[in-house]
């Protein structure tokens, strides 16, 4: 099996889906995937896909796994991990097609609080059955290690010459589920500045921290049942009602920098302990936040940026020393650290969601991610112009 544990997930998707339960149980919506390189993909690779997406359905919460949430990230309630007992994927909910030209099609919907859970999964399955039936070698602990251990030793020596703290945020777009965990295990021994990873089971086998708050799904749900000029606004403050100060980081870019800033009210600056950038120029943003801080009184080295856009250390590295004694820097990594093995190009793959609606009375709205990079916007296009439009891009 690609994923053998329900912890086999990001850590923002058990919160996400608290956060769900507590204000939104009967939302429901669609996530729906992307392949931004256009790849072709076989017969062959469909029917291992489905294979592999049947068995999601056998995983259950074991005992130790419950006992340790309740222990670890005791900031979500011990009554989610109970219901997580109970909770189980159900394959016949995701639909799997290739299209004429050989594109993957993949979609799932459900109610909000479950249907979360699905996306990390699917693409750590599409991404390792990818490299698998591409025949890219590398399938054992021993080849993996022998070619990724002389990269990791660089990246630990430059994050350790600038003292750059990271974490692993890499399950996604892994190459397999042996290398993450080779990475992490490595890591944890040889790295005094690795913080943890997202992949809550391996935060569990190696006992570091689980780390994760939000993703942009939250908003993208809450514009589309109320309005894109306050989505930011509003997920930060019904956030704060569910979490009360814990998972203080919050994402930025999902309706660009600049519509996320004049939602960042003094208030909300103040209490959260910073912010994530995920798209954009890094430096640019950070100067901005930097500025909003001052702007309220506030000292930015109180405060932290997590960077997560698609770096390596050799960025990290510089993004750090840009930052250096100004406000206060962590990164997570995670195509880097995951799939940066020799020959092999990583996929990139995303699962958004497409559509939603707050209950089963009203109606189904389009959701669309906007993002600080022109051309990666997500969503109907007719969406996307209203959005802009509103938000007077």
């Amino acid at each position: 099996m690609v994923i053998d544990s329900i912890l086999e997930n990001d850590l923002y998707k058990f919160s996400m889906s608290h956060y769900y339960q507590v204000h939104y149980p009967n939302a429901w919506g669609t996530f729906t995937f992307h392949d931004r390189n256009n790849t072709r993909y076989s017969e062959e690779f469909i029917d291992a896909l489905k294979k592999e997406l049947n068995l999601l359905g056998t995983l259950s919460l074991q005992e130790d796994e419950f006992q340790w949430a309740v222990k670890t990230i005791s900031y979500i309630p011990q009554c989610f991990w109970e219901w997580l007992h109970h909770f189980r994927f159900e394959p016949e909910k995701i639909n799997v097609w290739l299209d004429d030209e050989q594109h993957l099609h993949i979609e799932v919907s459900d109610l909000m609080y479950k249907v979360t859970f699905y996306e990390i999964p699917i693409l750590a399955i599409v991404s390792e059955l990818y490299h698998r039936v591409s025949d890219d070698g590398y399938q054992n602990r021993e080849e993996l290690a022998e070619v990724m251990i002389p990269r990791m030793e660089e990246k630990v020596d430059i994050a350790s010459r600038h003292n750059l703290y990271f974490a692993d945020f890499g399950m996604r777009r892994r190459f397999n589920s042996l290398a993450e965990d080779i990475v992490v295990g490595y890591m944890k021994e040889n790295c005094r500045t690795f913080t943890g990873t997202s992949t809550v089971s391996f935060a569990k086998k190696y006992g570091i921290r689980p780390i994760g708050t939000m993703a942009h799904e939250c908003f993208m749900f809450q514009a589309a049942i109320h309005t894109p000029k306050e989505a930011n606004y509003e997920v930060m403050e019904k956030w704060v009602q569910v979490y009360d100060g814990d998972l203080g980081t919050v994402l930025t870019d999902t309706y660009t920098v600049d519509t996320f800033l004049r939602n960042f009210s003094m208030k909300l600056a103040k209490l959260y302990d910073g912010v994530r950038h995920d798209s954009g120029d890094p430096k640019i943003f950070g100067d901005r936040i930097i500025e909003k801080y001052r702007s309220y009184g506030i000292d930015p080295m109180s405060k932290t940026i997590v960077f997560s856009d698609g770096l390596d250390f050799g960025t990290a590295a510089d993004i750090k020393e840009y930052f250096a004694g100004r406000i206060k820097v962590t990164f997570g990594i995670g195509t880097n650290l995951t799939c940066d093995i020799p020959g092999i190009r990583p996929m990139n793959i995303v699962m958004k969601l497409k559509e939603c609606r707050i209950n089963g009375r009203q109606p189904v709205y389009g959701c669309v991610k906007l993002s600080d990079v022109p051309g990666k916007a997500i969503g109907r296009k007719e969406d996307i112009e209203n959005y802009k439009y509103q938000l007077g891009l």
